[in-house]
């Protein structure tokens, strides 16, 4: 059985030394290869392969936000590519992902592709699924708040600076983004996203809503308790009494 892989890692000559070093490995079809997270993303999500050599540090999305922008569902194999970084390394023993560390060394590469291929034999890697989900949820923890939020759409995927976003508004299961003008939709719960964003920049006002303090023109209170909010760019919108108290603290 031919194991389809690809290859990503923003160094050319790191390429071309993986190619090398696995054309001794005739089990193994190198169906593609890219230089960055954002094609990262579309080549797993339009090749589907069943192994991924994946660098950690990359442009635009390193390898983390890679996986973590493609879900859980589907997910291929990750063998882990790096160069010395205590962070990332000491995460892959905890949670016992494979890894290489750079310059990458034969042996060591045989031997992560043997863990691999018993893996595939079974057809079953939910267990590493697991690990990496968890591994995530560690790394979210750890890290400071979002700066940019990666959104998948029709002509491919987009990364949006936190920064820019005027507002959010919930929408069943996603979050519709208002930045610079433009509407994008998020794959994401509206309070799982209040957690990943800085209080001191954003903050929730309604159920349905989050809004970037530095974009907020006025405030007009209501008879029963809510205020009428108005954005600079003219939106309008309800600052409910549930949230009103926990947004005045933070504007002191």
């Amino acid at each position: 059985m031919k194991i389809r892989t690809l290859l990503i890692d923003d160094e050319p000559i790191a390429r071309r030394g993986l190619r090398n070093l696995l054309k001794t490995e005739p089990d193994i079809e190198i169906i593609g290869e890219c230089g960055d997270g954002l094609q990262a993303v579309e080549e797993i999500a339009g090749k589907q392969p069943d192994l991924v050599l994946l660098d950690i540090q990359m442009p635009e999305l390193d390898g983390f936000s890679v996986i973590e922008t493609l879900g859980m569902e589907r997910m291929p194999l990750f063998i882990f590519v790096t160069a010395f970084d205590d962070f990332a390394l000491q995460a892959f023993r905890v949670h016992a992902l494979d890894y290489l560390l750079k310059p990458i060394k034969a042996p060591l590469l045989q031997a992560a592709l043997t863990r691999a291929r018993t893996m595939l034999a079974a057809r079953n890697h939910q267990h590493e699924n697991q690990k990496l989900a968890a591994l995530l949820r560690d790394l979210n923890h750890a890290s400071r708040y979002a700066e940019r939020l990666v959104v998948k759409e029709k002509d491919g995927i987009v990364v949006l600076k936190v920064r820019e976003v005027q507002w959010f508004e919930a929408y069943g299961d996603y979050v519709r983004i208002y930045q610079n003008g433009k509407k994008h939709l998020l794959r994401e719960k509206i309070g799982a996203l209040e957690q990943r964003l800085d209080p001191k920049q954003f903050l929730r006002i309604h159920r349905s809503a989050i809004v970037k303090l530095d974009g907020i023109k006025t405030l007009m209170p209501l008879t029963n308790g809510d205020y009428n909010l108005t954005l600079t760019d003219g939106t309008r919108l309800t600052l409910s009494r549930t949230y009103r108290e926990k947004f005045f603290a933070h504007l002191q």
